[in-house]
């Protein structure tokens, strides 16, 4: 197999990997139903997925070192179709709870060797672009694969949407495309604890992160009930798209600019997104759903994650495995707990109250983010004479 197609091959498995993470998300009202429960239940199945994710971040960093890249990658991919199968076979909330565990498990596994993989399997002159690679196909994944169940569910009530099935068939190709992939690296006898690393200036990246999925989090979990309440439950998978996917629009722009400015920009636009977006949520208006997803997915997966991932990335030297764990831990831990605080308000004093509270933490936490992450980007600039250079730029 050629290798320059090795990048590209790889991209298009993180993609399948991270579609079947909200595969299930138009469901969740469905789920809800059969089971009984409310908000709050619904977000702490769906936060299933970060206890999977915590152990593999938090322990597992010298996992890649002692196997190779490429197992975890099919191990992923064969978590992701497990849980597609748990879906199909047992639909409900705590088989939700199950399923997003393996998915869990498989996002960590792929999020903490997928930049160092690509990088090594790129050219010299274009492992730059690793981090723009990888966030393109995680993020297309996250968001297409809600997108793909609304779609499916246009033609009818099911539990057993085609989309579930469509996952199964190109990931079992993906494994046997990933099977035939080169891994560059030589294992090593390293320490399988190998805890997750902030190099200096990285944590606000992180934080950052933190506060954009947890936004991203409460727009898959717990939009599809506020919505059902106006009679707009056919396009909760459309918002999960929008809110995710439509980022890659403005990943272009994010590496034109310097990591910080990057960062701070999706800081700025992040708490005014969410506030069109919990107002339309809340007044029923689908514009001012879809056109703040779409605004708050610049800020989530276009400016604060490109940016973000790019900026740990160069702080990491030689250590980017754990430093991209310690990145997504972060990340990870914002896309469930506020979730579920926020769920457990939705419960007992209604969904505007919730949206209201979890708006005002949002712009309170960017806030006090964008002006360390100022502080930090001024004194840096001040110490090498100017400031931080532009993300890489994708070769022509």
């Amino acid at each position: 197999m050629p290798t320059r197609h090795a990048p590209a091959l790889l991209a298009f498995a993180l993609c399948l990997i991270t579609l079947a993470v909200n595969l299930q998300a138009p469901l969740y009202i469905a789920y809800a139903d059969l089971s009984g429960r409310g908000a709050a239940a619904t977000a702490v199945a769906f936060s299933g997925y970060v206890l999977g994710v915590l152990p593999v971040l938090l322990a597992l960093g010298g996992l890649a070192d002692r196997v190779g890249r490429r197992p975890l990658i099919l191990a992923a991919l064969v978590l992701s179709m497990l849980a597609t199968l748990i879906m199909l076979l047992s639909p409900g909330l705590a088989s939700l709870g199950v399923a997003r565990l393996f998915l869990g498990l498989g996002t960590g596994l792929a999020s903490a060797t997928a930049t160092a993989y690509m990088s090594e399997l790129m050219a010299p002159d274009d492992s730059g672009q690793a981090a723009t690679w990888v966030t393109a196909s995680t993020s297309l994944g996250f968001g297409l694969g809600a997108a793909l169940t609304s779609v499916f569910l246009l033609a009818g009530p099911t539990m057993t949407p085609g989309s579930f099935h469509l996952q199964l068939a190109l990931a079992a190709l993906a494994l046997l495309l990933v099977w035939r992939l080169p891994d560059p690296r030589a294992t090593q006898r390293n320490a399988m604890l190998r805890l997750p690393l902030y190099p200096t200036g990285s944590l606000a990246y992180g934080l950052a992160i933190l506060l954009a999925w947890a936004c991203v989090g409460l727009v898959i979990a717990l939009l599809p009930g506020i919505l059902r309440q106006h009679g707009l439950s056919a396009w909760s998978g459309f918002s999960t798209f929008c809110v995710i996917s439509c980022g890659l629009l403005f990943q272009p722009l994010a590496r034109r600019l310097a990591s910080a400015r990057a960062t701070l920009l999706g800081l700025l636009i992040l708490p005014c997104s969410y506030a069109l977006l919990a107002w339309g949520a809340d007044s029923g208006n689908l514009a001012g759903v879809l056109l703040g997803a779409v605004a708050a997915s610049s800020a989530c997966y276009g400016f604060i994650y490109l940016g973000g991932l790019a900026a740990v990335n160069a702080l990491a030297g030689s250590e980017k495995t754990r430093a991209s764990a310690g990145f997504f831990l972060l990340a990870y831990l914002g896309f469930s707990l506020p979730v579920i605080f926020t769920g457990l308000l939705s419960d007992r004093l209604g969904s505007r109250m919730a949206l209201q509270v979890f708006g005002g933490v949002l712009l309170l936490g960017c806030a006090a983010v964008a002006l360390a992450l100022w502080r930090a980007s001024r004194a840096s600039s001040r110490r090498c004479g100017g400031s931080t250079g532009p993300l890489p730029q994708r070769s022509n």
